[in-house]
């Protein structure tokens, strides 16, 4: 930010938690949903980067487990059936990469049960449109499943917001304080997404790529989800078992080799977005290749030309059923093989290595299979998704942190605070008045 002395930078103790990072961003957003649905069959070399290295401040490698594993989201209406049970609790922060391959390691195993046939059907589309995820803003009344910031307590018990990276991967503030210090609403403001609010675009917030679909072990993963606001809300979990068909099925267009393949394993999903257009009962996964659906930041990292990225709602694996590639009765392994391929030409050789795992986890452990029907219940959170989800710098209501309109170089470590209030305003219009943020400080509300 120009127009405020380097010398006069200071970190803002209030939002950071024990090993947790530090950074900025911020403006109002309007709600934006970024679930892509897909109602029925045929409609729908690793680099070295900030989430691929040890934890350092400020990259989307630094998470630190705020809440024990045993955490249930606890403004639930319904009281979770907890069949997710963790073997272990998790003995202080756990010390992650930012790999979630190698993370999930570091973590207990839940026992889970055999919940087919309990009542309680739906099924999975599939997105990955990179955007600042939903659940990332606040609200004062929970509209649209946002988290709530009327008291810390409140903020503290939905998780915190879910985290936000820049374009380079590095978490950055879910908000800040208000631009040139208003103080309208309760004084803070959401960081600008770069699927729509930010201005450049490259400068907004985007979903941090370790928040990919990960194995935990042949039988049972875990994923981020896009869900119904009529189901969950932000930061709710849930256990889905796959039955072994898929939405819209019937007797003559019956189950795929690859739904076949997929039954009977679980996956236990967090919610980080909240579609507008998703169904009750339906969860969008949030998996690479899956599809950039109407807002689509992803063409913002991956800027490598001739990519084939599949359909807007589908993504690879859509493309791969057209009569060309497999065909929408190919084998598993034409599947497997063709998705596999697609990742590889997207995401092979740039700077974002879990993006590669992640669609490469769609082909593999999920089976490629196309809008797979399961049965589903609410979970108590595995501590593994928690701490993929909560921001470690916007824990506390109050904010020090000034907006900033592009966050695209910051690198981590320390940021700018009301600490350094200068009223010469930068290149952007943006400035920090000394003397209304004292009359601002006194007021009431």
């Amino acid at each position: 930010m120009t127009g405020i002395s380097l010398h006069v930078l200071q970190r803002c103790e209030a939002n950071l938690v024990p090993g947790g990072a530090s950074s900025s961003s911020g403006t109002t957003t309007k709600p934006v949903s970024s679930s892509s649905t897909n109602s029925g069959l045929g409609g729908g070399s690793d680099q070295s980067s900030s989430s691929a290295v040890g934890p350092k401040t400020g990259s989307s490698s630094s998470v630190n487990p705020a809440q024990s594993s045993s955490s249930v989201y606890p403004t639930s209406s319904a009281t979770p059936t907890s069949s997710a049970v963790e073997s272990s609790s998790s003995n202080g922060p756990v010390k992650t990469v930012g790999n979630p391959e190698e993370d999930i390691k570091l973590y207990p195993v839940p026992t889970l049960k055999n919940i087919l046939g309990n009542g309680t059907s739906g099924w999975n589309t599939r997105y990955w449109d990179a955007c600042k995820p939903h659940c990332s803003q606040t609200s004062t009344d929970g509209e649209e499943g946002k988290p709530k910031i009327t008291s810390q307590e409140v903020y503290e018990a939905s998780h915190y917001t879910a985290r936000v990276c820049n374009i380079n991967d590095i978490e950055i503030p879910t908000f800040t304080y208000s631009k040139g210090l208003e103080r309208y609403w309760v004084g803070i403001q959401n960081t600008p997404n770069a699927c729509q609010e930010a201005d450049p675009a490259s400068g907004g917030g985007f979903t941090c790529t370790d928040m990919a679909p990960v194995a935990v072990n042949d039988t049972l993963a875990y994923a981020f989800v896009a869900g119904s606001d009529a189901t969950t809300s932000c930061g709710k979990c849930f256990h889905l078992q796959y039955d072994g068909s898929f939405h819209d099925a019937s007797a003559s267009n019956g189950a795929k080799e690859t739904h076949k393949a997929l039954k009977g394993k679980h996956i236990i999903v967090m919610a980080s977005n909240i579609g507008h257009d998703v169904k009750p009962g339906q969860f969008d996964l949030m998996v690479p290749g899956g599809g950039p659906g109407i807002f689509n930041a992803l063409q913002l990292q991956i800027t490598k030309p001739g990519i084939e990225w599949g359909a807007t709602y589908g993504g690879f694996l859509t493309y791969c059923q057209n009569g060309e590639k497999c065909g929408y009765d190919g084998t598993l392994d034409c599947y497997q093989t063709c998705v596999k391929e697609m990742c590889d030409a997207a995401f092979g050789d740039s700077k974002y290595p879990n993006l590669l795992r992640g669609c490469h986890w769609f082909a593999d452990w999920f089976m490629a299979a196309d809008n797979p029907t399961y049965q589903w219940e609410e979970v108590d959170c595995p501590q593994y998704l928690i701490d993929k989800y909560s921001t470690t710098i916007s824990t506390s209501i109050e904010t020090k942190i000034l907006f900033q309109s592009d966050w695209s170089k910051y690198s981590g470590g320390d940021f700018i605070t009301t600490d350094a209030c200068s009223n010469t305003p930068n290149a952007q219009g943006e400035y920090c008045d000394p003397e209304q943020l004292a009359a601002d400080k006194a007021k009431t509300y």
